[in-house]
């Protein structure tokens, strides 16, 4: 059996298969980055594990993460996401994964595509910690603050520093698996 990051909870199937195949993968497709910053934003005030659980709500929910699509939604559609069990039915997270959806179309059309936006915060190419234990592993970094004072500054919500630099965790902008970790050895070879 692997050894993976401590914040892997044992039997937990859909948690095992998120650290090892997904968490920390350096990723460079719009939609996913799109999916990601609204997961991570949803997670504010909840466990990862509510989120993770409601992960296919969401898909459906939103479009698939089609940020295009998502940008027309209207009041009524809103309304009726509000209703909708499969995910996280708080007023203000559901309107801003409208608005972002409309903040990323035009960073699309600003900067050439939202991935290439997102990635020059850490000169696209993954960051690798060093973290010996889950302890150790920062909150919030020097990128992820700045990458949040821009973000907030186009318009985007729900993206605050801590939200931000889960982002970059997730999507492997940051390699923050712990060294002990068989993931930490895979993704940092790959990066070399």
């Amino acid at each position: 059996m692997p050894r993976r990051c401590d914040w892997v909870p044992d039997g937990d199937a859909a948690y095992v298969a998120y650290h090892d195949l997904e968490w920390g993968v350096p990723s460079h497709d719009d939609r996913h980055l799109f999916e990601m910053l609204t997961l991570e934003g949803a997670q504010a005030g909840l466990s990862w594990a509510t989120i993770l659980g409601k992960r296919d709500g969401y898909r459906r929910a939103f479009a698939g993460f089609d940020a295009a699509r998502v940008a027309r939604f209207d009041r009524r559609r809103i309304e009726h996401l509000l209703r909708d069990p499969g995910i996280v039915r708080n007023r203000l997270k559901v309107e801003s994964t409208v608005n972002n959806a409309r903040r990323v179309l035009e960073v699309r059309e600003q900067a050439g595509g939202f991935a290439g936006y997102l990635w020059q915060f850490v000169d696209g190419a993954p960051l690798v910690g060093k973290w010996r234990s889950i302890a150790e592993i920062p909150a919030e970094t020097a990128e992820s603050k700045a990458m949040s004072k821009d973000l907030k500054r186009r318009g985007f919500r729900f993206v605050g520093p801590t939200v931000c630099y889960a982002l970059m965790q997730a999507v492997g902008m940051v390699n923050d698996h712990t060294t002990t970790c068989f993931r930490y050895k895979e993704l940092s070879a790959a990066r070399r």
